[in-house]
C-alpha cells in the first residue's frame, strides 16, 4: 500500500512539473486616427496570480516589456509605445529589495503609427516576462503582424510560423548534441518525497513570526520609564478604588483589553489603504526614497533614547483623552489605555516605528502590520491585568530608578544599527556601492561596542545618574555585547570553502549578501563552481564521473534568487551541490548573442516557429523541447552522460530538507546506477 502512495506522489510531482505554461494571451488590434495615422493596440490578458512588469524597470529588476517592429518604407512610428495605467500596480521584489511597476489580469500598450505609403505591413515583436509568486516565465519571441490600408481595412495577428518545416532532431543535435528520445527516467522513488509548499502555510509562520517580535518589542517598552512607573500607579487605581476585589481585577482586565485594541484599532487604516492600492504597503516599506527616510528618522529615535531631546505628541491630545475618563464605566476605562498609548509615546514611538518599517513587506502587508501591533499592545496590556489579578506580585517588580533610563540608551543604540539597515536597503536597491559588506560590519561593530562601553560606564548620555559601582546586571550585558561585537569581528573571517567572507547567521535579512563585498565580491551563488554552458558541463561531469544538477535560472528570476541566497547555503545542501554534483546554471533571460550558426529556427512545443537569437532562447527552448516545463527555478538531476533523469524534477522549494531529500535521492540513483556510454562528444 506504501509503495503505491509514494507512486501516485511521484505521479502527481511529475504531472504538476511537466507542464507548459501559457498564462498570458495577446490580443492585437488597430483603429483609424485620422487619414494618415493609426493606433496600433496590445492587449495581454494574465491569468489570475499572474503579472507582465512594465516597459520601465531599473536595471537588476526583472525583465520589462519590450516592443520591437522591423524598420519598413511604408510606415513611420509616432513617438514611442505607451503603456495604460489600468490594471497597472506596484509590487516589491523582496530578492531585489526595488519597486517594480507590473500589471495584473490586463495590459494594454498602444503605438501610433504614421502611413507613408497606400498600405503597409507591419511586424515586430514583443518580448516579456511573466511572474507568479512561485515562478518566472521569460517570454522573449512573441511575433506579431499588422496590415492597414489608407482606406481603413486592416489587420493584425500573432504569427506563429506553422507553414515552415523543421527537422526537430537536426536542430536538437546541432544546438544540444542530444535529442528529447535519448534522455530516459529512472524509476526513482526516496522517502518523503517533495510535496507542493502551501503559501497559506508561510503567511502563517510569518504572522507568528511579526506577532513574536511585536510582543517582544511590547516587553522592551515596559522597561522604559514612561511605562514602567505606570504599572503599581494603575493596578493600585483598580484594586483600591473599588470595595470588590472582582470589580476591580475586571476592570483591570478590561483596562489590559483596551490597550490591546488601541494598537490593533492603529493598523486599521493601512487595511483601508491596503484594499484600495494593494502596493502602498510595499512602497512604503523599500521605496528607496522612503528607506532613506527612515534612516534619518531612526537617527532622529536613537539621539532621543540618548537624552538629547524627547518626542512628545501634542498636549491637547493628553489633555482631551483625560478628560474622557472621568466619564466613567466602560468608556472612561477606555480613555484611561488611551491616555497611556499617547503619554507613553516618547517611549513607545521610537519601538513601535521599527515594528511598523520592519513588518511592511510585500507578503503580508497590513496582516502583518495587525500581527506585529496585536502582539506590541498584548505584551503592554497583559501585565497590568496580571498585576490586578495578583497584587502580590507587585512587590517582586524593581523599584524605579536610573536603569529605566539605562534600559532607553541602550534602545537607542539599537536604533542606531537598525538605522542602517534602512540605509543598506537603499544602497543595494541603487547599487551605490557605498555600504558594502565590509562597511555595514564596520559600522555595527562600532555600535555595539559603544553599547559595551556605556553598560561599563565608560560613556555617559545627558540623563544618566553617577555610577558608584557597577551592577552584576550591567556588568554581564556589557559581557554579552562584548560577545556579540566578537561574534560581528567574526563576519570578516574568510570562507576557504567559498572564498567569501563568513556569512553570519544572526544577521541574516539584515546585513548585505556575503557576495556584495570589496574585497571578495562573488558572481556564482556561495562561490560553487557552476558551468554555463551545457556541453562543458557534461563534458566535465564525465571526467569526474559525477551526477549533474541542471539548474534552469534567470538573472531576472526572484525565487532563483531566494534558493540561492536562503536554501543552497544550508549545510548539507552546500555540500552535496559543491562535492557530489556539477552544477549546470542555463540562464533562460541571458541576451548574450549566440553565434551565428546557432541563430536557427526552431519549432515551439505549443505549435509554431521561433528564431533563437540569444543564449536565453537557447536554453528557454532546451527546457521546453526536453524537459515540458518553462517556468525557473526548475532544477534536473541528470547522470553523467546526461542521459538519464535520475528522479522527478522540482521548481521552487524553500525547504531546506525537502531539497536536501531530492539531491540525495538523486545521488542514491545515480550511485546505483550502472555505467552506460555517453551520448555526448568530449571534446
Amino acid at each position: 500500500m506504501k509503495r503505491y502512495l509514494l507512486l501516485f506522489i511521484v505521479f502527481l510531482s511529475a504531472f504538476s512539473y511537466a507542464q507548459i505554461l501559457e498564462p498570458v494571451d495577446w490580443i492585437f488590434d488597430s483603429k483609424k486616427i485620422n487619414d494618415t495615422e493609426f493606433e496600433l493596440s496590445f492587449t495581454a490578458h494574465i491569468d489570475e496570480h499572474w503579472a507582465v512588469y512594465s516597459q520601465f524597470v531599473d536595471d537588476g529588476g526583472p525583465l520589462p516589456t519590450t516592443f520591437t517592429f522591423e524598420e519598413n518604407n511604408d510606415f513611420e512610428l509616432v513617438d514611442s509605445v505607451i503603456e495604460l495605467e489600468l490594471n497597472r500596480v506596484t509590487k516589491h521584489d523582496s530578492v531585489f529589495d526595488m519597486i517594480v511597476t507590473k500589471f495584473y489580469n490586463e495590459a494594454r500598450f498602444t503605438q501610433r503609427i504614421r502611413l507613408l505609403s497606400d498600405n503597409a505591413i507591419i511586424k515586430g515583436n514583443v518580448d516579456f516576462m511573466t511572474c507568479d509568486d512561485e515562478k518566472c516565465i521569460p517570454k522573449p519571441d512573441n511575433p506579431f503582424e499588422f496590415q492597414i490600408s489608407i482606406s481603413g481595412e486592416t489587420s493584425a495577428q500573432q504569427t506563429t510560423g506553422d507553414d515552415v518545416i523543421i527537422d526537430d532532431d537536426t536542430v536538437n543535435n546541432r544546438l544540444y548534441g542530444i535529442l528529447p528520445a535519448d534522455i530516459s527516467k529512472l524509476d526513482t522513488i526516496c522517502e518523503g518525497e517533495i510535496a507542493t509548499v502551501s503559501n497559506n502555510s508561510e503567511a502563517g509562520k510569518s504572522l507568528w513570526s511579526i506577532f513574536g517580535l511585536g510582543f517582544l518589542g511590547g516587553l522592551l517598552a515596559l522597561l522604559t520609564p514612561c511605562v514602567f512607573p505606570m504599572i503599581p500607579l494603575t493596578v493600585s487605581f483598580f484594586t483600591k478604588k473599588n470595595s470588590k476585589k472582582g470589580s476591580g481585577i475586571s476592570k483591570a482586565i478590561l483596562y489590559g483589553f483596551f490597550i490591546l485594541a488601541v494598537y490593533l484599532v492603529l493598523s486599521i487604516p493601512f487595511h483601508l489603504i491596503d484594499s484600495i492600492n494593494p502596493d502602498i504597503l510595499n512602497e512604503i516599506s523599500t521605496n528607496v526614497v522612503l528607506n532613506v527616510i527612515f534612516f534619518l528618522i531612526f537617527m532622529f529615535f536613537a539621539f532621543s533614547f540618548f537624552g538629547y531631546y524627547e518626542l512628545t505628541l501634542p498636549a491637547s491630545w493628553t489633555n482631551k483623552t483625560t478628560k474622557g475618563e472621568n466619564i466613567g464605566g466602560v468608556l472612561g476605562i477606555f480613555f484611561m489605555a488611551l491616555t497611556l498609548a499617547i503619554v507613553s509615546f516618547s517611549c513607545t514611538g521610537p519601538i513601535l516605528g521599527s515594528l511598523l518599517a520592519g513588518s511592511l513587506t510585500a507578503d503580508g502587508g497590513a496582516w502583518q502590520l495587525t500581527a506585529g501591533m496585536g502582539g506590541f499592545g498584548l505584551a503592554l496590556g497583559l501585565p497590568f491585568a496580571l498585576f490586578a489579578m495578583f497584587p502580590n506580585m507587585l512587590n517582586s517588580l524593581p523599584k524605579s530608578g536610573g536603569w529605566l533610563n539605562t534600559t532607553k540608551v541602550v534602545l537607542g543604540f539599537l536604533e542606531l544599527a537598525l538605522a542602517f539597515k534602512f540605509l543598506s536597503n537603499a544602497d543595494l536597491v541603487k547599487h551605490w556601492g557605498i555600504l558594502k559588506l565590509e562597511v555595514f560590519l564596520g559600522i555595527w561593530i562600532i555600535i555595539f561596542i559603544g553599547l559595551a562601553l556605556y553598560l561599563l560606564g565608560k560613556i555617559k548620555f545627558p540623563h544618566d545618574s553617577p555610577i558608584k559601582k557597577l551592577s552584576f546586571s550591567r556588568i554581564a550585558f556589557g559581557i554579552l555585547v562584548v560577545a556579540f561585537s566578537v561574534y560581528l569581528m567574526s563576519g570578516f573571517r574568510v570562507n576557504k570553502d567559498t572564498n567569501t567572507f563568513t556569512s553570519l547567521t544572526l544577521l541574516s535579512g539584515l546585513a548585505p549578501p556575503v557576495g556584495y563585498s570589496f574585497l571578495y565580491p562573488k558572481e556564482c551563488p556561495n562561490d560553487l563552481e557552476c558551468f554555463k554552458d551545457l556541453k562543458e558541463g557534461i563534458a566535465y561531469a564525465q571526467k569526474v564521473n559525477k551526477p549533474i544538477m541542471l539548474d534552469f535560472t534567470g538573472y531576472a528570476c526572484v525565487n532563483c534568487r531566494k534558493m540561492e541566497e536562503h536554501v543552497w547555503p544550508d549545510g548539507k545542501i552546500d555540500a552535496l551541490i559543491r562535492n557530489d554534483y556539477v552544477l549546470i546554471s542555463l540562464y533562460v533571460d541571458d541576451k548574450k548573442e549566440l553565434p551565428e550558426d546557432e541563430q536557427i529556427l526552431v519549432s515551439r512545443v505549443n505549435g509554431g516557429t521561433r528564431q533563437l537569437t540569444n543564449y536565453g532562447h537557447k536554453w528557454a527552448h532546451f527546457q521546453t523541447q526536453f524537459f515540458q516545463s518553462n517556468s525557473q527555478p526548475f532544477y534536473v538531476l541528470l547522470s553523467a552522460d546526461g542521459n538519464t533523469v535520475l528522479n522527478n524534477p522540482v521548481g521552487y522549494t524553500p525547504n531546506e530538507d525537502d531539497y536536501a531529500s531530492f539531491l540525495e535521492c538523486g545521488l542514491n540513483a545515480f550511485n546505483d546506477q550502472k555505467p552506460a556510454s555517453s551520448i555526448f562528444e568530449i571534446n
